[in-house]
């Protein structure tokens, strides 16, 4: 298997006045397709930062970060968006569905900024959701559907574009354990069914025994659990 992300020696910190708070510590982490990942921390251990870095939406302080072997640290902004656009899916706590439009189109969006056009961006998308399980909703909007389904429409959002990884940020933690539980599964089939790989962070333990790989992130270091 291919390492779809790839960081070595990672660090970052932020400056408080003058003050430099380290946030992560000389971390490093490999990924292949098809494998899941969590990572366990309590809020503000920085699991979120480490997401961003590994997406390239932040810089780390020092270290590097590559992406289907490409280092991102040696592209412009440009060329980093692109990449994350065509190898990375996100999934956050908070769905950020688009209000104003439909599940389809919601689910459309991403291929859509990659310049395909509406007809086949929304065939692709018709796909996905009956995949799921959600071709009734297809017109809803997203204040027409309950927690779970909101955030099974944002999975198949991150995964219309076919990535080689999703990166997930407390993906169950605003929903309740009977559609947490539905979600974490649905995310685990699709990246067996896919090949793709599952990066999760989250504080829910209750995640481990269903992963390839867990790490605790503590006071900046990875921590391996299994």
């Amino acid at each position: 298997m291919n390492k779809i992300i790839e960081c070595n020696n990672l660090s970052y910190s932020y400056f408080d006045g003058k003050k430099e708070i380290p946030v992560l510590n000389n971390l490093s982490l490999s990924i292949k397709k098809g494998e899941s990942i969590v990572i366990l921390g309590q809020s503000g251990c920085g699991k979120s930062t480490l997401l961003n870095l590994l997406a390239g939406i932040d810089k780390p302080t020092q270290g590097e970060v590559l992406i289907n072997g490409n280092n991102i640290g040696l592209l412009n902004e440009n060329d980093t968006t692109l990449l994350r656009g065509k190898y990375l899916g996100f999934v956050y706590q908070f769905h950020h569905l688009l209000n104003d439009f439909s599940v389809l189109d919601n689910v459309a969006i991403p291929e859509r900024i990659q310049g395909k056009n509406q007809q086949s961006a929304q065939t692709n998308a018709k796909k996905i959701l009956s995949r799921i399980g959600l071709e009734h909703l297809l017109k809803r909007l997203p204040s027409e559907l309950s927690g779970g389904e909101r955030q099974r429409v944002a999975i198949a959002r991150a995964l219309i574009t076919n990535p080689g990884c999703i990166l997930a940020d407390e993906p169950t933690g605003n929903l309740d354990v009977k559609n947490a539980h539905e979600v974490l599964n649905l995310m685990l089939t699709l990246n067996h069914a896919q090949n793709c790989a599952l990066i999760i962070v989250t504080h829910d333990e209750k995640i481990v025994a269903k992963m390839d790989k867990a790490f605790v992130l503590n006071h900046g270091v990875l921590i391996p659990l299994i």
